[in-house]
């Protein structure tokens, strides 16, 4: 729809109140509800947001090593504005309409904590010399059959996963739970977030679904709002949805890949495809491969945010752990797919699903076309057989804390996303590791309690 139909929509549903939201640094979605004059009014200029949304962390502690905002700056508004082409009605809650928002600016300007308003830069400069990106994120995420209050009541101890056992692409286990599983698949479709496929992986409770692919920027839209609506629809059931990158060391922990490819959007050809190479690799993708590799060391927070997310790079973990690619190998950190000039792409193994799709895409496409802009050759040999064995090109860091001062060490992270998101992103990782090294953990406990 176009403003004129929307607007039309709302005058003719009578509607009187619309919800509107956008992703903080973490991709967490924060919004709220407004009336239909307040939506009207705000159109042009927008609505003022506390930027604390982006001053304080996932459980709403501020920062304090921050300079775009923090108590020095006591916590203004910023103006956020909703993005009218994502308009869709929310099937599970009386269709309520419903937009994303980011804090870019009409003269192009933004936020530079803007997760969402990095990627239109990003794709801008994609647009720019003349690509189409196609972007699709897949996600694994385990169910439980607890609540929100359960947990805490049980500090987090003793949780029930939705199934028992390992049961990957069960048809028996999604039938015992079919009620949850079609409302997956059916109101997310509703929702104008359609899904490619869904079924269980291995693991207890644990389902994988791959979005369909869309215009990156509309990919990354989807993403962030699957991630939210499946928590939403998974509590309709009396379930809790987590997306959490390695919630038990002795189960495998839960991906976000990301596939891409670059299109001629007038002559519909897939960039990435050439029939004259035995791998059927074009030029571009293996410059687009290399600047992706290149890349990797410097930026792996944007894929990798939490101080969960490098439980999971682990060995024999199905995530990677090397800095490496191969041929449909699921075993390195990049995988390419070249089955025919449709289907050919490139799959970024290493996002967890606690990743920010804006921010993860964002890297993936911008270290991509620093490979093409810089005509980097693919020096590294594909892996064939253990991608976790072959590290001859380097391993990914260990901790966030290790990955996070390389970035912000890294003048390739500020030609990329520019020196004021990096120092403001970096610093909020920093300040993520610094809580974590405060915490005492049950490992401690049960390790030196009594003994030492």
């Amino acid at each position: 729809m176009n403003k004129e139909q929307i607007l039309g929509y709302l005058k003719e549903k009578n509607i009187d109140k619309i919800k509107f939201a956008f992703a903080d640094i973490d991709g967490i979605l924060r919004g709220k509800i407004i009336s239909i004059e307040k939506f009207m009014a705000g159109l042009q200029d927008g609505y003022g947001f506390c930027d604390v949304v982006f001053g304080w962390d996932s459980n709403d502690t501020c920062y304090n090593n921050t300079e775009l905002t923090g108590w020095h700056t006591g916590y203004p508004d910023r103006p956020a504005r909703v993005d009218l082409s994502t308009f869709r009605t929310i099937p599970w809650q009386d269709n309520i309409p419903f937009f994303l928002a980011d804090f870019s600016k009409a003269d192009g300007s933004h936020l530079e904590a803007c997760s969402r308003s990095l990627l239109k830069q990003v794709v801008k400069q994609s647009a720019e010399l003349g690509f189409h990106a196609e972007f699709a994120q897949e996600f694994e995420w385990f169910n439980f059959r607890e609540t929100a209050q359960t947990l805490q009541d049980k500090h987090f101890t003793d949780i029930q996963t939705l199934t028992p056992g390992m049961f990957g692409y069960s048809i028996l286990r999604t039938s015992q739970n079919s009620d949850y599983y079609y409302d997956l698949f059916n109101l997310l479709k509703a929702f104008d977030v359609p899904l490619e496929g869904l079924h269980t992986e291995t693991g207890p409770g644990v389902y994988e679904a791959a979005i369909a692919h869309d215009e990156v920027l509309h990919a990354a839209d989807k993403a962030v709002l699957f991630k939210n609506a499946v928590k939403e629809i998974a509590g309709q059931h009396g379930i809790l949805a987590s997306f959490m990158a390695k919630w038990n060391e002795n189960l495998p922990g839960c991906s976000g890949h990301i596939h891409q490819s670059l299109w001629d959007k007038k002559n519909g050809k897939n960039l990435f495809y050439s029939a004259g190479d035995e791998n059927n690799m074009s030029d571009l993708l293996k410059h687009y491969l290399a600047g992706q590799l290149h890349c990797l060391p410097h930026i792996l927070p944007m894929y990798a945010p939490t101080i969960n997310s490098y439980k999971r790079l682990v060995e024999g973990a199905w995530a990677p752990t090397t800095v490496t690619w191969g041929l449909d190998n699921r075993t390195t950190a990049i995988r390419i797919l070249h089955p025919s000039e449709k289907y050919t792409r490139l799959e970024t193994r290493i996002p967890g699903s606690d990743s920010n799709p804006y921010l993860a895409m964002a890297a993936a496409l911008a270290s991509g076309l620093y490979g093409i802009k810089h005509q980097l050759p693919l020096t590294i040999e594909a892996t064939s057989g253990n991608g976790y064995q072959d590290k001859s090109n380097g391993v990914l860091s260990a901790n966030l804390h290790e990955a996070t001062q390389a970035m912000r060490s890294s003048p390739i992270a500020n030609e990329l996303f520019g020196a004021q998101f990096t120092e403001h992103f970096t610093q909020t990782r920093l300040s993520e590791w610094k809580q974590y090294t405060k915490a005492v953990t049950d490992w401690e406990l049960k390790r030196y309690f009594e003994i030492i």
